[in-house]
């Protein structure tokens, strides 16, 4: 399954975020797999794309995080899974 999370970093804790991630990496179950992300401009959220067997494993990885930001986890899917599934109703 696809997730998008949304890291939203507590005040003052971008340059914490960081320094964890050079230091300790991303610190996720060996289920979970990195996609991409993207930080707005004011550092202040993460976008994430990951995918894992289901959200139980996200919030897994969340929990190492969860002091420094405030962490949403969205199931997603592909505009084309989603162009596929709505097919039959065009």
């Amino acid at each position: 399954m696809l997730f998008m999370v949304i890291e939203r970093f507590r005040p003052g804790q971008a340059a914490a975020v960081y320094r964890r991630f050079r230091d300790k990496g991303r610190m996720a179950p060996p289920e979970v797999v990195y996609h991409a992300s993207w930080i707005d401009m004011g550092i202040e959220r993460c976008f994430q794309v990951m995918e894992a067997p289901d959200e139980a494993k996200l919030k897994e990885w969340a929990v190492n995080w969860e002091d420094l930001a405030d962490i949403e986890i969205i199931p997603v899917r592909t505009s084309a899974e989603t162009a596929a599934a709505i097919a039959p109703r065009l």
